[in-house]
């Protein structure tokens, strides 16, 4: 089944924010504060009814608040799709062995390498709740990854929180930030490279579906990014995006038995994550980097727009020491633009 030429055969990777509830109040978070909203157990099912799903990341808020949480999680691990958590440490630390075994890889997000500077910007404790999760869910046979995005505050500490996600037996995998709310932990594009540059000098690179970086390795990776293509967002509101970090919305819960996948795709803002700039069109990485990160793009001025990290456009180039790793099959680097290293 192939769907507006975007290739699902195999089914979307499936984006849900149970809720928007959160223990914590993170001073970089994209997720929505002024209220409260959580999807419905029948919501969550019925998504996975309407298009065809292959694998489902929990995100957004700590899903652990959802006072259907559990049951949610089993539901659809009965569907036999594949499920991945994206946590603070707090819906690991309340989920019973029952509920975590159902995951086949769980995520914890670590900002700084050393407890002082994380709990200083977390919160306190958070810490050691973050690495007694890793511990617990390693222990239940369940894959561990450590998720960082790279931001002002942090774009030189890439390596050493490598260290500590090597340390603790996690795969790595790196996001950059981007401003939902607010522009000051973006980085300019001297840092963007710098971090990069630091990143792949001191680790090995597993995989990258962060478009530009992929452009400016050569395109050693073919996959590039799946949004708009093969990655559908649900917000805890009930909004289908295709994008996490995208803030509009043509379509909601309601709509998809009525539009099903051709239509989700086929929808405006869907089509608007697909468009390539036109100063992008003769780029021999077009074909995989389609222009940038689309999300990136929209916020920074429109899709109309070339990627603000893109050297091509500028007419210069970037060199960066990498050396590759054996692949590894991470839910999220199907639906993300994500970048993962292993230890060199």
């Amino acid at each position: 089944m192939t769907m507006n030429g975007s290739g699902v055969a195999d089914g979307f990777a499936l984006g849900v924010g149970l809720t928007n509830a959160c223990d914590l109040a993170c001073a970089h978070c994209y997720r929505e504060t002024e209220r409260v909203d959580q999807l419905t157990l029948a919501e969550v099912t019925g998504v996975c009814e309407c298009l065809p799903v292959r694998s489902v990341n929990l995100g957004t808020g700590e899903n652990g608040l959802h006072p259907r949480y559990a049951e949610i999680v089993q539901a659809l691990a009965a569907r036999g799709v594949k499920l991945s958590l994206t946590s603070n440490g707090f819906t690991i630390e309340r989920s019973s062995d029952e509920t975590l075994r159902a995951f086949r890889e769980v995520e914890v997000s670590i900002d700084f390498p050393t407890e002082r500077e994380q709990d200083a910007f977390r919160g306190c404790g958070n810490w050691k709740r973050v690495m007694a999760a890793i511990e617990r869910a390693q222990a239940l046979g369940v894959t561990v990854t450590v998720l960082t995005v790279m931001m002002k505050t942090n774009f030189r500490r890439l390596s050493e929180i490598a260290r500590v996600a090597f340390a603790a037996g996690a795969n790595y995998r790196v996001n950059v930030y981007q401003p939902v709310k607010t522009d000051v932990f973006t980085l300019t594009y001297a840092e963007f490279w710098e971090g990069f540059r630091r990143l792949l000098g001191a680790t090995r690179l597993v995989s990258t579906t962060e478009p530009i970086l992929n452009a400016v390795l050569g395109a050693p990776f073919t996959n590039g990014s799946g949004c708009g293509r093969q990655t559908v967002r649900v917000s805890p509101k009930g909004d289908v995006i295709p994008c996490v970090y995208w803030s509009k919305s043509d379509l909601r819960l309601e709509d998809l038995p009525a539009q099903g996948p051709e239509g989700v795709l086929a929808s405006p803002q869907f089509t608007r994550v697909r468009q390539v700039p036109d100063a992008c069109r003769g780029c021999p990485f077009v074909a995989t980097c389609h222009g940038g990160c689309a999300g990136r793009r929209e916020l920074a001025g429109g899709v109309e727009l070339a990627d603000p990290y893109c050297p091509l456009v500028r007419g210069e180039k970037v060199a960066l020491e990498w050396a590759p790793a054996a692949g590894r099959d991470l839910l999220k680097t199907g639906s993300a633009c994500t970048t993962v290293v292993a230890p060199a």
